[in-house]
């Protein structure tokens, strides 16, 4: 049964198409993300490790080696089934750093330059041979549904469709992450299409084609008996060296690492794939005998790799065949768009940007995304031109076992990666170029020019002894690996590398960094990469982190350059992007700033849930004690040697409206005011305690507590007795104050208050008859003389009645209750001013007032207007004839300051601390009381206000009292309303 070109060439189109529109689906949302993100779909773009070999490949190791063909499944599921001990870690390392590649990881953590370049250039000798296994594999099936057309022809279309769909699906744009959802998805459907195909080949072949053979037990003991009978199957032949491979494939070969460790989307679905995937690969290879059985029962003439489509097309069912290519299309397509992208992205960064740099003034993006689409054709050029040379003699079997030895070679760095940190760069280097070279003499250059090897005498390995050199290469580097990383140990920079691999944690560096804010990095950051992506990148870094656009925190301006180096690797790989980052924003020299104890706890906080024994008894105990440090009811800051502010609990952020995540790893001078002020000064005096501390906020005052403690010794770095930080406790004490206040005031008043009812017990009758008795003598006598004489006596006894009134006015000053309401400033002092103008010697005398009319505050406008006739009656004393006495105001967005100024006299400096105490006068004896101002101190404590004087004003004297009240804000009024 065959088929025309054109019609595969339409299912072709067709199924692509198909896989396009999916993947741009989800780029434009028409797919939910939650979708796309679930671990379901990872564990189906896993797929992408089942390639044309293990779709066609694998039953040609079935018929070679029996049931060592399970190597390759086995391979594959058991690097998953040691998930927690091979993927997780490296899966950490790759998120943490922002790892695209294995040449990223491997630069990351063997610290020389040659590194990238090296592993890239062995990817490469990985994806030719596998390209052109694909390529191979859809000519091959396309010839035999449609014989007739050349194969370097069917293999060059194909080569040029996925060209066009490799650049549409990861080189189209360029984007700053190297994650593309819409292609996970689109790997994940085509998964679905493979399993079908598997699906629906082996329901016919159980259901229709072996019961037409034997009966179904029958099969089963000849597929077993035919499976055993095979003189290269297990315990002999090549299923360890096939095991090993294939264990190393699923970590190192680009498309599977960029599938399982870039695109990953979270740990939860690693561990669904754990297990899901190794029950994939065992569905899959279960269906391999039985399929291997009946196409030797019934004397299939094709080639091995392909009697499932010959036995599609033997079948009755025209359809059979068209799925069966339909899967295989499948299985190549998606590796190769897959594997090409990959490393196309990681040729760009390890050969041709180290080469071919583009200067500050280009387009950055644009010449990577340039550079990415040409060597995406490089790398499907270079497939092409493989095929065409080896295609004839070179079978799926050879192709991917070419591949696969060369992945074997990159295992032992990879292992001393992750469990060896006195592995070095000298050790990997020499060990895998000798383990190539062994490759490159003993399978490469004898399978795809046997010619060239018999004239240079190289023994040409086959199906039965290819696994000799292949062992033994890997053997030869691992030895080399070990020896030479004894003899020459790491460098530090390899040292700290490893460290920070074995934990899957940079400790940052503590020394500062050179620029001081965000924007002085942009700057530095413009010299190599230009003004327009440095600024990019800064700001990505900024808001990945949840940091401001603008910083200037010194460690968090170090997690913002461990974040620039980590996003600059995934786009230009990690070698580049240290050399940028340590050329241009580099640290300072001869300066570590504290302990970020900040950061310790964000990384013991990811590693949480895998802390155990000890260690999580340990972090049980830092989560306990944090607790207790966050839920006490005082405020508690922690302050390290340099000032940095480490913890800020949630008292305090009540207490300072400051929150926690504004403040943290800044310096304590770099606080908002007053707070900045206060812990500045507490932390470098020498007091251990500070009491009643006022701070003036929002236009009232307010009394704290302050005390504070050395800690010595926390950082393994210091002695133990050696003071490394400073914690601060602080106490709201305003409602203390104020009663204690208000107590003093109570106590005051009440002993004025018997004072005052004494004497007016003692004095007030007498004074009363004094006063009759002169009414009497000057209405009954008409004497002149007597008559003034009594006016005299009257005139005295009302003065001494209205000292007795002011004795009683203030003794009841803080016995009133009137609740506080919305008052107009400026009528308060214009009602004050109309009741001096009625005295005669106010006369000479100009009140100006010039208050606003729009301010408002909060208060009782009786006492108010008291305040301000005893305010401007002691400026009218002061004042000469003639004088004018202001008043103005000025505000802000929460009180009302209104100035009284008068041209007199002034007030003595020496006597000014005084003048707010009771019955303290500066006037003449006899003509005051020296209860004014004290009064109007008192009203205006009750009012939450304050009072200051300055005295003299100029040069000439003059005074200017000073008092500042709440405002009425009637959003705030409502508030407290409601």
């Amino acid at each position: 049964m065959t088929f025309s070109l054109s019609l595969l060439c339409l299912i072709l189109i067709s199924y692509l198409a198909l896989l396009y529109f999916s993947a741009y689906a989800v780029e434009r949302g028409w797919i939910p993300r939650s979708w796309v993100q679930q671990p379901i779909t990872y564990l189906f773009s896993l797929g992408v490790y089942s390639s044309a070999w293990g779709y066609y490949g694998t039953v040609a190791l079935a018929d070679l080696y029996g049931f060592g063909y399970l190597a390759y499944f086995l391979g594959l599921g058991g690097a998953f089934l040691l998930t927690s001990a091979l993927l997780r870690p490296i899966l950490h390392i790759t998120r943490m750093y922002q790892l695209n590649s294995l040449a990223d990881m491997m630069a990351f953590r063997y610290r020389a330059r040659i590194v990238g370049p090296l592993v890239t250039l062995g990817m490469i000798a990985v994806v030719v041979p596998l390209l052109s296994l694909q390529l191979k594999a859809v000519a091959d099936t396309m010839n035999i549904l449609s014989p007739g057309w050349p194969l370097w022809v069917l293999a060059l279309g194909f080569a040029l469709v996925m060209l066009m769909l490799t650049i549409l699906f990861g080189a189209k744009e360029m984007t700053p992450r190297e994650n593309h959802e819409g292609l996970v998805f689109a790997l994940a459907l085509e998964t679905v299409f493979k399993l079908s195909a598997v699906l629906v080949t082996s329901i016919i072949l159980f259901i229709d084609v072996i019961p037409e053979l034997e009966t179904l037990g029958e099969s089963w003991t000849a597929i077993h008996g035919q499976l055993m009978d095979r003189p290269l199957s297990p315990p002999g032949g090549p299923w360890l060296t096939l095991l090993i491979m294939c264990v190393a494939i699923a970590i190192t070969m680009p498309h599977t690492f960029h599938i399982t460790f870039t695109e990953n989307v979270s740990n939860r679905a690693l561990r669904l794939a754990s297990w899901g995937f190794p029950l994939i690969l065992f569905l899959l290879s279960i269906t391999i005998p039985p399929l291997l059985w009946a196409s030797e029962t019934m004397q299939l003439t094709g080639p091995v790799e392909y009697f499932a489509l010959e036995l599609g097309t033997r079948h009755s069912w025209s359809a059979l065949p068209l799925l069966i290519f339909l899967g295989g299309v499948a299985a190549a397509t998606g590796v190769s768009i897959q594997i090409t992208l990959a490393t196309a992205t990681m040729t760009v960064n390890h050969l041709l940007f180290p080469i071919n740099k583009p200067g500050p003034t280009q387009d950055f993006y644009g010449w990577l995304l340039w550079g990415r689409r040409g060597m995406i054709a490089l790398i499907l050029s270079l497939a092409f031109g493989f095929y065409s040379l080896t295609g004839d003699h070179l079978t799926l079997n050879h192709l991917g076992i070419l591949a696969c030895i060369v992945a074997m070679q990159f295992l032992p760095g990879v292992l001393g990666l992750l469990y060896w940190p006195g592995s070095s760069h000298m050790g990997f280097i020499t060990g895998f170029g000798i383990g190539m070279a062994i490759w490159f003499l003993g399978i490469l250059l004898p399978w795809s020019f046997p010619e060239l090897a018999q004239i240079s005498a190289i023994p040409i390995p086959d199906e039965s002894d290819w696994h000799i050199v292949a062992i033994l290469s890997f053997v030869v580097n691992a030895l080399i690996f070990f020896a030479l990383s004894l003899l020459f140990p790491p460098q530090e920079s390899e040292t700290d590398a490893a460290e920070a691999c074995a934990a899957a944690a940079r400790r940052p560096s503590m020394r500062p960094l050179v620029a001081e804010n965000s924007n002085d990095a942009i700057l530095a950051l413009s010299r190599p990469l230009g003004r327009y992506m440095a600024e990019l990148e800064v700001t990505r870094a900024l808001k990945e982190l949840g940091l401001p656009c603008y910083e200037d925190r010194p460690h968090e301006l170090r997690r913002m350059r461990l974040k620039l180096e980590a996003n600059l690797s995934e786009l230009l790989g990690s070698t580049v992007a240290n050399d940028v980052i340590h050329n241009f924003l580099p640290l300072q020299d001869g300066v570590e700033l504290s302990s970020d104890i900040y950061l310790i706890e964000q990384r013991l906080e990811g590693f949480h849930d895998r802390l155990s024994g000890l260690a999580g008894e340990l972090d049980q105990l830092r989560r306990y004690h944090r607790q207790t440090l966050e839920r006490l009811p005082i405020g508690a800051c922690s302050l390290a040697e340099d000032g940095e502010i480490l913890l800020w609990n949630r008292a305090l952020e009540e207490l300072t409206h400051i929150d926690s995540d504004q403040v943290t790893g800044t310096l304590v001078q770099e606080l908002p005011s007053p707070w900045n002020e206060l812990f500045t000064r507490f932390s470098e005096s020498d007091a251990q305690h500070e009491y009643k501390k006022r701070i003036d906020m929002d236009g009232r005052p307010r009394w704290y507590n302050l005390h504070k403690s050395p800690i010595q010794g926390f950082a393994s770095s210091h002695q133990e007795d050696e003071r490394t930080g400073l914690v601060i406790l602080i106490e709201d004490q305003t409602d203390t104050q104020l009663l204690e206040r208000e107590l003093i005031h109570s106590e005051r008043l009440a002993s004025i208050g018997r004072l005052a009812a004494g004497v007016a017990h003692e004095i007030g009758n007498p004074i009363t008859g004094i006063d009759c008795l002169a009414q009497t003598i000057r209405y009954e006598s008409e004497d002149p003389e007597l008559r003034d004489m009594a006016d005299q006596i009257q005139e005295q006894t009302r003065r001494v009645s209205r000292i007795l009134q002011s004795l009683m006015n203030f003794s009841h000053a803080g016995n009133h209750s009137t609740e506080h309401e919305e008052v107009a400033i400026r009528q308060c002092v214009e009602d004050a001013m109309q009741l001096l103008r009625l005295s005669k010697r106010s006369q000479d005398i100009h009140y100006l007032n010039e208050c606003l009319a729009e301010l408002h505050i909060i208060g009782d406008s009786q006492r108010l207007v008291q305040v301000f006739v005893n305010l401007l009656g002691n400026a009218r004393d002061a004042s000469q004839p003639g004088d004018s006495i202001r008043v103005t105001s000025e505000s802000d967005d929460h009180q009302v300051s209104v100035y009284v100024i008068d041209q007199g006299h002034g007030i003595p400096k020496d006597v000014q601390d005084q003048i707010f105490e009771p019955f303290f006068t500066t006037k003449e004896v006899g003509t005051g009381t020296g209860l004014g101002l004290a009064l109007v101190y008192s009203i205006v404590e009750e009012h939450y206000g304050q009072i200051h004087i300055q005295s003299p004003v100029n040069e000439s004297g003059g005074t200017c009292v000073k008092v500042s009240l709440p405002r009425y804000l009637p959003e705030l009024r409502t508030e407290q309303l409601s």
